[in-house]
Formats: structure tokens, C-alpha cells, sequence
């Protein structure tokens, strides 16, 4: 049985980063993902590009009319459209909201971008670091009288971005077969970061987040919620914030506990991390794990992304999987009835046009047409 989106037709106009992961994320249920390439000179190789697997693609000339015309007629037989352009490049192209709806009225139509459709930045361009700066995610990451650090591109991109769409795009899909009508998602990388900061937003409006970087009680501020270098130069994290999970830290560490005894006294905090820090380093990091790993102290080794896939815990769960000599993650959510599964690996540009279109309703006639006219690729 496919997973929980078998049966839905999606059209990817392709695209980077978020709009990729939300196609990753759709066809990893079960959804017939489309990628819509672009047609390009020479023959196309298949990449180790993570975030294309379980597409199909089809390359197609949009400057040619033929071209966008294609991709029309595969849009009416589809649930959704998503793209990852500035606003207006798709209405130029002659694939905007407006004509892919006109055509199938219950279309979804999802668009990525970081800014959002309107607003006075709406076309400027930009990447991850610079949504999130806008929205008081990137001020509150980083050390105690250290300049902000970017999460990797892993907050704007992918979990305010392409996450986001998916979910919105779901969302859309779910109430069209209610209403039988489309509409149009605007996913914005700075609507979804400011999501994902809606509890430290709480914890402002309560007085109990401060805007000075590390000095609150998840951003490193608390010595119970922090990563300490170990013996042999790797790391550890902790995160005992419950009493109970902290006094288990104090007595597996070993540490002084009438000294460690106020928790959440702030002004302690420095104090009770310097001598953490010199614990943590009297033994390796696996001696560490070897005391604390799997109790309630809540903690865990930091491990690079070629640790982390040899986990036992990641091992005994699947929760990475080998494609085609690619290490990479597994589909999730998971699902007891209708799992998530991986298929293949990513095509190449173009290497399934003939069997899209004839998916499509095209017939071999049309698609020799389009072939001689260059509009895809033999």
C-alpha cells in the first residue's frame, strides 16, 4: 500500500533548497511529484541530490509556448502546483495562479518564497539568514556576548519554508475535496520562522526571555541546557531542566550537590557551568555515554553526520537509509497503515518526459511533435 498522499498529483516547477524539501516531503508519502526541468543542452547525469528522490522529471522548454502549454495540459489532470520563484516570474512564464486555475479550478497552488507575495521586500532577493534575521529568530541564536549564529539554513529554508508549504499545501488539498475549488498557498520563509518562534515570543510577552544571545534557559544560558567539550576533544549535550532530571545530572557527574543546589538562580549560572565544564573534560566521550546515555538525565553525544547514521538507536529505528550508496534520511513522519517509502533515488533532468506526458494523455504523435520541436528532449 503507497503511503498517505497515494493517489495525489503534484507539478514541481523545480526550483533549490525549500522548494525541493516540500516536493521531498510530499512524494515521500506517497504523492506522484512531477518535477518540471529545465530543458538544457547535452545529456543530463542523475546527481546524489537528497532532496529530488522519489520524482519523476520532465524537461521542458518554457520560453517555447508548446513549451508552457505542456506543462498546462499536466496541470489539468493534477491536485497541485507548487513553484519557488519571485512573485511574478510564473504569471511571465504564463503559468501564474490565475491560468493554472482558470483551467483546473480545484488546483492548489503553493508558492515559496522568503519574503511572500506582497509586502516591500516582496522582490528583493534574500536567503535563509536574512529572513530570519527579520523575524528575531537569528538575533536570539548564539553565545552570551558573541554575535549571532545561523542554524545552518535550517529555521528559513526548510522549517519555515519548505515544511511549511507542505503543510499548507495538504492543508489546501484536504479542504478541496470539501469545496471542490483551489486556491493559492503563500508560503513566506518569514511567516514560518516567526512560527517556529511563537513559544519564545510567549516567553517574551512573560518576561521570561531576555533579548541578551545566551543568557536564557534554552540558548545556552543554563548549565543544564548546553554542549560541554569531553576529554577527547568531542562533545556532549545535556538538557535537565525538570528537578528530578537535574538532580540525576548532579549525582551521574558526580558534582557537589549543596554547591549545585539553586537550579535556577541565573546568577549562578556562570558558576555552576565553569565547573561542568571541568568535569565534563575528565573523561572521553564515550565513558560519558557510558554513565549517562539512555537514563533521565536527558542527554546525548553530539555526532557529526557521519556519527550519527551508526547510532544504535538511529540503527534500530531506520531512521536513516542507504539509496543507491547514498546515505540519507528516512521518511517521517511514520505511519502504522500507509508508510512513507522511498522508491528512488533522484533522475535526472528530463529522464522520465515521455512517460509523464504519455501519463498525461499525449499521444505518441504529439509527443514526436514535441520532440522535433525541441519543446523536450528525445
Amino acid at each position: 500500500m503507497g503511503g498517505p498522499l497515494s493517489g495525489y498529483r503534484i507539478i514541481e516547477l523545480a526550483g533549490i533548497g525549500p522548494g525541493p524539501f516540500c516536493g521531498m516531503m510530499l512524494s515521500d508519502m506517497g504523492a506522484e511529484v512531477i518535477r518540471v526541468d529545465r530543458l538544457a543542452a547535452g545529456t543530463p547525469r542523475r546527481s546524489n541530490d537528497i532532496l529530488a528522490r522519489n520524482r519523476k522529471s520532465i524537461a521542458v522548454d518554457l520560453k517555447q509556448a508548446q513549451g508552457v502549454e505542456t506543462v498546462l495540459r499536466l496541470v489539468d489532470g493534477a491536485d497541485a502546483l507548487f513553484e519557488g520563484f519571485r512573485p511574478g516570474v510564473t504569471e511571465r512564464l504564463g503559468l501564474g495562479p490565475d491560468v493554472c486555475l482558470a483551467r483546473n479550478p480545484k488546483l492548489v497552488y503553493g508558492r515559496m518564497t522568503g519574503w511572500g507575495q506582497d509586502g516591500p521586500m516582496a522582490q528583493a532577493a534574500g536567503h535563509d539568514i536574512n529572513y530570519i534575521g527579520l523575524t528575531g529568530a537569528l538575533h536570539a541564536i548564539g553565545r552570551a556576548g558573541e554575535k549571532p549564529v545561523p542554524p545552518l539554513n535550517l529555521v528559513g529554508d526548510f522549517g519555515g519554508g519548505g515544511m511549511l508549504l507542505a503543510f499548507g499545501m495538504v492543508c489546501a488539498m484536504l479542504e478541496a475535496q470539501k469545496s471542490g475549488k483551489g486556491q493559492v498557498v503563500d508560503a513566506a520563509m518569514v511567516d514560518g520562522a516567526s512560527t517556529l518562534m511563537a513559544m519564545f515570543y510567549t516567553m517574551a510577552a512573560s518576561g521570561v526571555f531576555k533579548t541578551d544571545r545566551g543568557t536564557n534557559l534554552l540558548d545556552g544560558g543554563a548549565h543544564f541546557y548546553d554542549t560541554y567539550e569531553t576529554g577527547d576533544g568531542k562533545y556532549i549535550c545535556i538538557g535537565s531542566i525538570e528537578p528530578q532530571f537535574y538532580a540525576l545530572l548532579v549525582e551521574k557527574a558526580g558534582l557537589d550537590k549543596a554547591q549545585f543546589s539553586e537550579q535556577m538562580n541565573a546568577a549562578r549560572w556562570p558558576e555552576y557551568k565553569a565547573e561542568l565544564t571541568r568535569v565534563f573534560k575528565t573523561r572521553t566521550r564515550d565513558e560519558w555515554c557510558a554513565i549517562m546515555e539512555g537514563t533521565d538525565v536527558c542527554f546525548s553525544p553530539v555526532l557529526s553526520v557521519t556519527e550519527a547514521p551508526n547510532h544504535p538507536h538511529n540503527v534500530a529505528r531506520g531512521t536513516f537509509v542507504t539509496v543507491d550508496g547514498v546515505i540519507q534520511p528516512a521518511p517521517s513522519p511514520r505511519f502504522s497503515r500507509t508508510p512513507g517509502a522511498i522508491s528512488h533515488a533522484a533522475p535526472a533532468a528530463g529522464e522520465n518526459s515521455r512517460a509523464v506526458l504519455q501519463g498525461g494523455g499525449f499521444s505518441e504523435t504529439e509527443i514526436a511533435a514535441l520532440v522535433q520541436a525541441g519543446v523536450i528532449p528525445g
